[in-house]
């Protein structure tokens, strides 16, 4: 422990110690939620989101209008959450022939007109409350989850190869320090200014902004954790073996930005094609996000997510294992 304690001392006094790196690490999520607040806080989007249950072939005009955006599920239940929420517009049982609406919804009144517009129309009307969601609550856990994503990377994978790159893994190879030791080290190191970092931009976001939170703080910080984790052994098996930081960081971007554009940080990936939502669930960040923000905005329990906190978990397990198997000092 004493050797795992003074490795990890080294790493956190090395960042706090860089100052413009730690400043730009709590300033930009920051800036990047204000300005998605700012951007994105003007209405609903000028496009129709219709939820479909039982989803039937249909020649119906209602069926072929343009500028709606036709949302397929499994569950009524997700869907009448996502009404209530008012990230539904309308949502119709087409087999029941029954729809149901938010009271609240300026959109909603309208795609119901469109609706029971048609000739001989036998839908029948069902009302569901509930408070909207803005764009910020919803993408928080996203620009939260970027963060992460970039600082576990850069901070673990592109040091530990400046390490090596500047001699300091050989001199620490001459110890009686193990590969296991100093990589658990980088990890706690990381993973406790990771969280500090977080928990000190939601709150002061929050202090402002006043998020919808519906489920637990505890749950929310744990699958954060987990998250970061994720991402911490992921920037190690990085780092295991390279000796260039120029490829460290091309490879490194090869991985963001696939994961940026594709787990839902910006976005949300219902109505995309199924291969990009297969794709998507190979990537830690997804399943990060989704258990965030189902327990920020859906009021979701850890048990609830449990399929995304195992995968966070065993990809956690998988990585460390990796990286300290073909960790290499010289």
């Amino acid at each position: 422990m004493k050797k795992f304690w003074a490795i990890y001392k080294a790493r956190n006094k090395e960042f706090f110690r860089d100052r413009g790196t730690l400043a730009w690490f709590i300033i930009f999520p920051v800036l990047l939620v204000f300005g998605f607040y700012f951007l994105f806080s003007r209405g609903p989007s000028n496009i129709f989101k219709v939820g479909l249950v039982n989803q039937l072939e249909s020649s119906e005009a209602f069926y072929q209008y343009q500028h709606i955006q036709f949302i397929q599920y499994t569950q009524i239940e997700d869907a009448l959450e996502k009404l209530r929420h008012h990230q539904l517009d309308l949502l119709v049982d087409m087999n029941t022939k029954n729809y149901w609406i938010n009271k609240d919804s300026a959109n909603g009144y309208l795609v119901e007109k469109l609706l029971t517009s048609m000739p001989q129309s036998s839908y029948q009307k069902k009302i569901v409350e509930g408070k909207p969601i803005r764009y910020v609550d919803w993408v928080v856990p996203g620009i939260l989850g970027m963060n992460i994503m970039f600082g576990c990377l850069f901070g673990v994978g592109f040091v530990i190869v400046r390490y090596r790159k500047n001699g300091v893994l050989k001199r620490l190879k001459a110890t009686p320090l193990t590969a296991l030791e100093f990589l658990s080290a980088q990890v706690l190191s990381r993973l406790t200014i990771t969280l500090a970092v977080s928990v000190l931009v939601f709150i002061g976001c929050n202090f402002f902004l006043k998020f919808i939170i519906k489920g637990s703080f505890i749950d929310l910080l744990i699958i954060t954790a987990l998250g970061a984790i994720s991402m911490i052994a992921l920037g190690l098996l990085f780092a295991s073996r390279l000796k260039s930081e120029e490829l460290a960081g091309g490879l490194i971007n090869v991985v963001t930005w696939p994961m940026m554009l594709l787990s839902g940080v910006w976005f949300s990936l219902e109505g995309t094609p199924q291969v990009i939502q297969k794709v998507s669930l190979i990537f830690p960040l997804t399943h990060f996000i989704t258990g965030a923000r189902t327990i920020m905005l859906d009021g979701a329990s850890l048990i609830e997510v449990a399929p995304n906190v195992l995968v966070l978990v065993l990809t956690s397990l998988l990585f460390i294992i990796l990286a300290s198997l073909i960790f290499k000092w010289d």
